[in-house]
Formats: structure tokens, sequence, C-alpha cells
């Protein structure tokens, strides 16, 4: 593969970022609707209340999923490298702060003490957004989060298309997170049946924004 440019991986780490924001308004979103997980914090919930954590570790939610987060990223480096970037570090570690602050922004007026009635429109909304940035982060090709890479190298090494592998993945980590005491909610339902095919629809749209900035902004004509 030709060697990227500084410019070129700047600006991928710029669009990166840009799908990064825009998937976690997506994501703040769904969980301020608390109506249950998404199915990969579902999981990571099941291990951190399934196995005897020592009390020296003080273990958190957040850190069992980061301790996940790096345990694929290893499967990942072992299975394919190319698909680990400086993007999979960012997204690890700026997942939870971006959150942190659209929380800080819209909980005072997008919370559950809603209606029902807006509340399930604005998770299905959440996860079309959570979708669409998505796609914007992965097509950066800077990496992408450890958990969304799952479905991606699969469906890539499979040849089967992103969306029903993606909900063969979300579902996986559902119902094994229910196993071990992970809460499931019907926005794990939506989120596990909506993100997939929202986000296989948005993959030729985010294809060519990223193209489209490359070019203009790298000097880059296609994809490298």
């Amino acid at each position: 593969m030709k060697r990227r440019s500084f410019r070129e991986m700047a600006v991928r780490v710029v669009l990166l970022l840009i799908g990064l924001w825009i998937a976690h308004l997506g994501v703040t979103l769904f969980l301020q609707t608390n109506l249950g997980s998404d199915p990969f914090n579902v999981f990571v919930q099941g291990l951190f209340r399934a196995i005897p954590w020592p009390e020296w570790a003080g273990m958190t939610h957040g850190r069992v999923h980061l301790l996940v987060s790096l345990l694929i990223m290893v499967v990942l480096l072992v299975v394919d490298r190319s698909y680990v970037g400086i993007g999979t570090v960012l997204c690890m570690a700026l997942g939870g702060p971006i959150i942190d602050v659209y929380t800080l922004w819209l909980a005072p007026f997008l919370n559950e003490t809603l209606p029902l009635a807006v509340r399930v429109p604005m998770l299905a909304v959440g996860c079309v957004i959570l979708a669409f940035g998505m796609t914007i982060v992965i097509r950066s090709q800077a990496g992408t989060g450890p958990n969304d890479l799952v479905a991606v190298v699969l469906s890539d090494k499979s040849g089967k298309p992103f969306g029903p592998v993606r909900i063969g993945v979300d579902l996986t980590f559902a119902l094994v997170g229910f196993a071990l005491g992970g809460v499931v909610g019907i926005g794990t339902i939506i989120c596990a049946f909506l993100v997939g095919p929202a986000a296989q629809l948005f993959f030729p749209v985010s294809e060519k924004i990223c193209v489209c900035v490359l070019n203009q902004f790298a000097g880059v004509n296609s994809r490298s």
C-alpha cells in the first residue's frame, strides 16, 4: 500500500474526529432515553457483573469497557494489523469524554423524564446518527473503535454485507451479555436491528464525502 503523507494522514484523522463527534451525539441521544444499553455495553455490563473482580483492581464499567476494547485490539493485531490505526486508539480514548460533553449540554432538556412517545423516536434518531458517524469514522481509514471493527473485519473476511453482519455481531454481544447479567431493553433491540442496516445505507454517502474532502485538502484522488 502506498505510504501516506503527513498531510493526508492529518486530513484522515480530522475526518475520523468529525465522525466520532457525530457518532457520539447519536450515542448520547440513545443513552439519554434510558431504554436499554447498546449491545456492546450490555456485553461489558454482563462481564462486569459476572466476573469476581479482585477488590484491589477497582474495576468499573468503564475500565471493563477499556479492557475488552484492548483485548479486541490485540486480537485484531494478530488477525490483520492493517485494520488497527491511530483512530482505533483515538476512539478508545475520546469516546467517553465526548459523550460526557454532549450529556452536559443535552441532559437538561433531553432525558428519561420525557414521554415514551418522544423517547422512542429520539432513540431511533440517535441510532441513525450513530450509524452515519460510524461510517465516516470507518471510511476515514484512520482506524475505528475496536468494537465496531469486529463487524467490519468479519464482513470483509467473509464477503458478506456489513448490515447483516453487524446485526449478528450486535445480537451476539447482547445475548452473551444478557446471559452474564447485563440489562437488555427496547433500546438494545432497536439499536441491534437499526444501526447495521442504516450504516450499510450510509457507507456510499460517507465514501463520497471522505473522497471529496481528501481530494480537496490532501490531493488524494481515490481511496488508498
